[in-house]
């Protein structure tokens, strides 16, 4: 059986390159060189079929953005990394959820709309703590949000200093219910917020203005209310998810995504398929010539290399061949991703929704 390890493609790469010798090439340079191409260029250049796979994470309630992060085990653990694309569809709880990547779109339908409001405290002279309840805001008037709970990275406290500057704070989430409250792209903690209570209790940087009845200085507050729910709206922007509405518990989400390749570390490490074993020699040799700044060598790999990245490419291209290319006139509409409002459960809504305006 052919072997495809790390093993045999060094032994490729250095009669490739007419490298025999660990002194003319070293194992950590050679195996540098292989893993670059594995992890930049082979992503980057085609797009295998074998490296979609399903990225599957979970909400947490009352978190609405899901980033990269660096948590041991985590699914979004250097997601940034790991993976080179998303496409839709997107599942949350095996529902069909809208995917954009438009904020525009993702906004115009959920509006970041901050209540603006006085908390009812006034600068005193001093830096605090002052402390109270944000009050929920009134959609119309005499009626207010049931049960609101507070959009974490949207709250805001603003006082005059003494020299008649704006003083700003603002929370940086540390869970799901509690954040610090901060000057901007600051770690100085200056107090705490709950986001579900609105309790708060902060101190400013600077004293602040005494208030009087010639010059007042309240102290305001800003923040974006919602009501949580199930999402049924995905935005994936600047290599993170933001849901609406806001998860009121865990929910499992299952998106499409192009996984980088695995490095090889061990010489007994084989490429995920076997077949790009040849590739990525060659692959790997261009770049050992490239930085010889040996042209012509490059220009006579190059045919090899093109070769062997069009019979990789064929296996996608093949699998690909299987499926047509959906339009608006294939049998997939009722179960597009886009087509919500035609399935459950949005036709459950839509119809107990009609049954109450009858009534």
């Amino acid at each position: 059986m052919a072997s495809s390890t790390l093993d045999t493609i060094r032994q490729k790469v250095r009669r490739i390159t007419r490298s025999p010798s660990t002194a003319q090439l070293s194992n950590v340079d050679l195996d540098q060189y292989i893993n670059t191409f594995i992890e930049n260029d082979m992503p980057t250049s085609v797009k295998l079929f074998s490296l979609r796979t399903v990225l599957t994470f979970y909400t947490q309630p009352g978190v609405d953005v899901y980033a990269t992060n660096s948590i041991p085990n985590d699914p979004l653990n250097n997601f940034k990394n790991k993976y080179t694309a998303i496409h839709p569809p997107i599942y949350i709880a095996g529902v069909a959820a809208f995917f954009t990547q438009d904020r525009d779109i993702f906004y115009g339908n959920w509006p970041q709309t901050n209540a603006v409001q006085q908390t009812g405290l006034f600068g005193n002279g001093g830096t605090g703590p002052f402390a109270g309840i944000l009050p929920p805001p009134n959609n119309l008037p005499g009626v207010s949000i049931i049960n609101p709970h507070i959009l974490q990275r949207s709250v805001m406290f603003s006082a005059l200093d003494v020299a008649g500057t704006s003083m700003i704070v603002v929370d940086t989430p540390t869970s799901n219910v509690l954040g610090n409250l901060t000057t901007p792209n600051s770690v100085v903690v200056l107090g705490t917020i709950n986001y579900v209570t609105g309790a708060y209790s902060f101190s400013f940087p600077n004293s602040t203005a005494l208030t009087s009845v010639i010059s007042p200085n309240p102290i305001w507050s800003e923040a974006i209310y919602y009501v949580a729910g199930l999402p049924t709206t995905v935005l994936y922007y600047d290599n993170q998810f933001t849901l609406r509405p806001v998860p009121d518990k865990a929910y499992i989400v299952q998106v499409e995504a192009n996984i980088r390749p695995t490095e090889l570390l061990q010489t007994t490490d084989v490429p995920q398929i076997s077949q790009w074993s040849q590739w990525i020699s060659w692959g790997a040799a261009i770049k050992i010539f490239q930085d010889r700044m040996d042209m012509d060598s490059v220009q006579l790999s190059m045919p090899e290399f093109e070769r062997q990245q069009a019979m990789v490419l064929s296996t996608s291209m093949e699998q690909y061949t299987n499926q047509r290319t959906v339009t608006i006139y294939t049998d997939n509409g009722l179960w597009s991703a886009c087509n919500n409002w035609g399935r459950w459960p949005y036709i459950i809504l839509i119809i107990q929704t009609l049954n109450i305006l009858m009534m």
